[in-house]
C-alpha cells in the first residue's frame, strides 16, 4: 500500500513570530533539505519555512501527465498531506493570503494542482517547470478562487517532463479563478530553476512586502 508519512521539516522562527508561511514542495527525487536550500536566495527570512518530505522521494509514482487514475491513491494523499498542513497553519493564525507556496517539477505539479483544487487568497504561488495533473485537465477538479494571487509559473522548452502546452493550460485555469499569473518559457533550458527564475521570485515576495506596508 502507498502512504506519504507526515513529516515536514520546520526552517526559521514560529509562526506566532513571523506570521507568514513559505511552504516548500521538493521534485522526485529529491529531498526536503534540497528544496529548503532554495531559501537562501529568496527574501524570506521573516517567514517561517515548511518542506514535507514525500515518501521515497517521490509524491506519486508516473508521469503528472498520466491518467490521474494511475498515479492513485499516492496522488490523493499527497494532496491531503498538503492540505492538512495549510489547514494547520491556518489553525495558528495565519490568514491565507500570508501563506506562499513554492515547488519545483514534481513538486511545483502537485503545489499547482493542490492550490487549483483548493484556490483562496494566497500570498503567491512559485511553480518552477509544472503545470496541473492529468492526462486530461477537468474543470470539476478546480474550486474557489484566488482573488488576485500573483503566480509565477515557467518551464523550458522543450522540457523532458513538462510539456509548455500544459503550462499553457494551467495558466489558463489558474487564470479563470482569478490569479494573476507570470508566465515564463525558456528556450533550450535544463531541467533546472535559473538565476532569473529566482530574481522573479524575489520580485514578487517584494511587491507582496511593499503592498503590505501601505
Amino acid at each position: 500500500m502507498y502512504t506519504h508519512q507526515s513529516n515536514v521539516i520546520t526552517q526559521g522562527k514560529s509562526l506566532a513570530e513571523t506570521g507568514k508561511a513559505l511552504i516548500m514542495i521538493h521534485g522526485r527525487g529529491a529531498t526536503a533539505e534540497s528544496i529548503l536550500s532554495l531559501a537562501d536566495y529568496l527574501p524570506v527570512k521573516d517567514f517561517t519555512l515548511f518542506a514535507p518530505q514525500a515518501t521515497n522521494h517521490s509524491w506519486y509514482p508516473y508521469s503528472f501527465m498520466a491518467p490521474v487514475a494511475q498515479n492513485q491513491p499516492a496522488l490523493a494523499l499527497a494532496l491531503e498531506q498538503l492540505d492538512e498542513l495549510v489547514k494547520n497553519i491556518k489553525t495558528q493564525g495565519v490568514a491565507s493570503e500570508n501563506i506562499y507556496l513554492l515547488g519545483f517539477s514534481q513538486g511545483a505539479c502537485l503545489t499547482v494542482e493542490f492550490a487549483a483544487r483548493h484556490a483562496q487568497k494566497f500570498g503567491g504561488l512559485f511553480i518552477f517547470t509544472g503545470g496541473l495533473i492529468g492526462q486530461t485537465l477537468l474543470d470539476a477538479n478546480y474550486q474557489g478562487g484566488f482573488e488576485g494571487t500573483p503566480v509565477l509559473i515557467t518551464t523550458g522548452d522543450p522540457d523532458m517532463h513538462v510539456p509548455v502546452k500544459r503550462v499553457e493550460e494551467t495558466v489558463k485555469q489558474l487564470e479563470s479563478q482569478g490569479a494573476l499569473v507570470t508566465k515564463k518559457i525558456y528556450q533550450g533550458r535544463p531541467h533546472t530553476i535559473t538565476q532569473e527564475e529566482i530574481e522573479l521570485a524575489c520580485e514578487i515576495f517584494e511587491q507582496v512586502s511593499s503592498a503590505d506596508k501601505r
